[in-house]
């Protein structure tokens, strides 16, 4: 089973993802921030990272940077998920090392098609 990580602050954000996600057969991991994600990725090795961009503390666009800085980090891949939709923002994401970018709200298929894309590739 794959295991995702999902890092944002919002809980009932978190609650819908995973929800979504685990109908489908993955396994998820929540942080509520970019620190504490740091602190799961030193024990756990997911197959995808969601990350929000709007967080207190450490931002997605800086944490996505740290991740993608470490060497035992660098290939897991690393997807935008956010409200930040102009194309400025889409362009950062990717200028931070993101994968791929996905606009909130989302369409529940166009979600899942891109996680099992990069699911796919691993």
């Amino acid at each position: 089973m794959a295991t995702i990580l999902l890092v944002d602050d919002e809980p009932e954000m978190r609650l819908l993802t995973r929800t979504i996600l685990e109908k489908k057969g993955y396994g998820v991991i929540e942080a509520n921030d970019g620190d504490e994600a740091l602190v799961i990725l030193d024990k756990e090795k997911p197959d995808i990272i969601l990350l929000d961009v709007m967080m207190p503390g450490l931002n997605g666009w800086d944490l996505c940077r740290k991740i993608k800085n470490k060497e035992e980090l660098k290939d897991i891949p690393v997807i935008m998920f956010t409200i930040m939709s102009e194309s400025h923002n889409i362009e950062r994401s990717f200028k931070s090392g993101a994968d791929a970018h996905i606009n909130r709200p989302f369409e529940m298929k166009e979600f899942l098609d891109i996680v099992n894309k990069f699911l796919k590739k691993g």
